[in-house]
């Protein structure tokens, strides 16, 4: 976009589903436009953990038109945003000053760059793979024989049906040629060689992938653009395989640490507003690390398959945690849900700024709920 172009929100949506594929999100998720006009221009943002009325207050002081949030401020059912409402408060205050509210959730959590490699990048980590990777679309490989001056066309007709994709890269195929044969029997209408005789052709055989739900696109593709009547075609389903998506990083240090040192450079980077805990023995040395933002309890499983020997997320469970350590699994780290997830903010700011050509700003106050601390001996 024109730096001089204040694009519509519209436009901005179009970049945040981009880079944020709502497709990631959970299915209990609640991602993507809360309130406002896709119509209307933006051309200033704030970005948050939580959408709160300090939060609020602070865009319409600042005259922003959209607030991105990660967490979901209508996640459960609900049916009233009555102002007199704790939410509906917020919906109406937005509604009144022009503010439209976009969440970024779940999908923020699996997209890549995410909130795990925001929070993997504060302390350095190197060679980072999500910790539980989602599986790659199913995919499909075809193998077509075409005559072999008929083969680009037919190989077109499949691209433009959405075949020959491979990550970044579009129309992708290999092929070679050999020696194809047939006989056309008496009901048959060949486009090359004549009934009841054994016929050679030079044929190319020509492979690409597809998504297997393009399957019955694809194949009508491939029927309308080959000139035989009773085209030859393999479709063979690929095996699974894990894509660089998903929840959770792990990776290693640049040098290895001590936990405790390491979890005082948690609380240095993080600030967490009540502070860094963890298990296990200060003294043990660290080199691979696994994260998550967020709660990420549900990972210590995946954390300890993964060879992390430091787990580092928020919101850890007295029993979840106990268990994993009968288990032998890696030091926990706990330094709280929102500061974990609070490094995307200044990620997601810059995305906006970069991408959608508006002006970002963060809300750096924090807006975790446990706001009173008080430390042993106080």
């Amino acid at each position: 976009m024109s730096e001089n172009t204040v694009p519509t929100l519209a436009q901005i949506i179009d970049v945040l589903d981009e880079v944020y594929p709502r497709r990631l999100a959970e299915s209990w998720d609640s991602v993507g436009l809360v309130c406002g006009d896709p119509a209307e221009p933006v051309a200033r943002a704030l970005v948050c953990v939580d959408v709160t009325d300090r939060v609020v207050g602070r865009a319409i002081a600042d005259g922003a038109g959209l607030i991105l949030a990660h967490h979901p401020l209508l996640l459960r059912g609900v049916d009233s945003v009555a102002a007199d409402t704790p939410k509906g408060r917020i919906i109406h205050r937005l509604i009144r000053a022009g503010i439209a509210l976009f969440t970024a959730h779940t999908n923020a959590d699996s997209a890549r760059p995410g909130v795990s490699d925001a929070l993997a990048a504060e302390f350095g980590l190197l060679d980072t793979v999500p910790l539980s990777p989602q599986p790659l679309r199913p995919m499909d490989k075809w193998v077509v024989m075409v005559p072999e001056g008929s083969s680009d066309q037919v190989s077109e007709a499949m691209f433009a049906a959405g075949a020959g994709a491979i990550g970044e890269y579009r129309d992708c195929s290999w092929s070679v040629v050999g020696v194809g044969q047939f006989e056309p029997q008496a009901a048959a209408n060949p486009a090359i060689g004549t009934i009841g005789k054994r016929e050679r052709v030079d044929e190319a055989r020509v492979e690409m992938v597809a998504e297997r739900g393009l399957r019955r696109k694809v194949l009508a593709a491939l029927r309308a653009a080959h000139p035989y009547e009773e085209p030859a075609f393999d479709i063979l389903e690929l095996a699974g395989t894990d894509s660089d998506l998903g929840l959770g990083r792990v990776g290693h240090l640049p040098h290895p640490m001590t936990a405790g040192e390491f979890v005082a450079l948690a609380q240095r980077k993080l600030n967490g507003p009540w502070g860094v805990r963890a298990t296990g023995d200060p003294a043990t040395m660290i080199t691979t690390v696994a994260v998550c933002g967020g709660a990420g309890d549900s990972l210590l499983g995946a954390a300890k398959a993964a060879g992390a020997d430091l787990y580092l997320t928020g919101d850890l469970r007295h029993h979840p945690a106990d268990e994993a350590m009968r288990g032998g699994g890696p030091v926990l780290v706990d330094a709280g849900h929102w500061a974990t997830e609070f490094p995307w903010c200044a990620y997601a700011a810059e995305l906006l700024h970069e991408r959608a050509g508006i002006v970002a700003e963060v809300f750096a106050q924090p807006t975790d709920p446990f706001a009173i601390h008080c430390g042993p001996g106080q």
